[in-house]
């Protein structure tokens, strides 16, 4: 059976949001760290 649809707090996507600004690791390696998908990282 599917699971339910994950909801992302405000404190999680500050971080993600704030690893992409930064730079320093590339979009999927952001998206593996937290278990989102590259699409949901880009800028």
């Amino acid at each position: 059976m599917p699971r339910g649809r994950r909801r992302f707090d405000a404190k999680l996507k500050y971080r993600v949001a704030l690893e992409a600004i930064r730079g320093l690791k590339a979009i999927s390696e952001i998206a593996r760290q937290f278990k989102v998908h590259p699409n949901q990282v880009t800028l």
